[in-house]
């Protein structure tokens, strides 16, 4: 069956792709679209952006659809970025210029707890909908490490762990990562409906 996945970033796709493997599934992006609608996230919270961006698509191409959002909150910023962390240091900017704002954010401040949190939710195109999530918990780093991962990866130190996600390879990040931790409530609450069509 397909599953269509919302994102453009070749990164995140790859990571979904190798942690949301069921018999069965054939899973595309919607950079596989001649034509894909673009969706504006502009919901207050994580879950509002990833349903409705699941939702948009699944509308869009007639077939069973995931997207996810994921935040970075920090303790001592008040949980910022959070639903902004993609657009933090603003909306044409990379992530290279959102770890330096986050790092500027926290110099001197010695409080450097963290966590990403991601959703992921699944829609039909009838309009149904669901989310789960995952959480990591950690620490901001003094400065980046590794060149491994993408968007804040070079600063975040999982609980447990001496090396940053991006110094990590793929294979131990994904067995720790809150996508990794999303993706695995999300086969275990919808494995019996994504081993079905959808309904027409």
């Amino acid at each position: 069956m397909k599953l269509l996945i919302a994102t453009r970033n070749p990164g995140k796709l790859a990571e979904i792709r190798a942690l949301f493997r069921m018999p069965g599934l054939d899973v595309h992006s919607v950079m596989d679209l001649a034509e894909a609608p673009e969706v504006e996230e502009d919901r207050p919270t994580l879950e509002g952006n990833a349903v409705k961006k699941a939702g948009v698509l699944a509308r869009h191409a007639g077939t069973w659809a995931l997207a996810d959002d994921t935040g970075l909150e920090v303790d001592a910023l008040g949980g910022s970025p959070g639903v902004h962390s993609a657009r933090y240091a603003g909306p044409a900017c990379d992530d290279a210029a959102n770890v330096d704002k986050l790092l500027a954010a926290l110099e001197g401040i010695a409080d450097r707890r963290a966590r990403f949190r991601t959703v992921v939710a699944l829609a039909d195109p009838t309009g149904w909908s669901a989310w789960v999530e995952g959480v990591c918990e950690g620490l901001i780093a003094r400065s980046r490490a590794g060149t491994g991962g993408f968007g804040y990866d070079p600063v975040f130190l999982p609980d447990g762990s001496a090396e940053t996600f991006a110094e990590m390879g793929a294979a131990r990040k994904n067995r720790i990562s809150h996508r990794a931790r999303a993706l695995a409530a999300a086969r275990t609450a919808w494995a019996d409906r994504l081993a079905a069509r959808p309904p027409a």
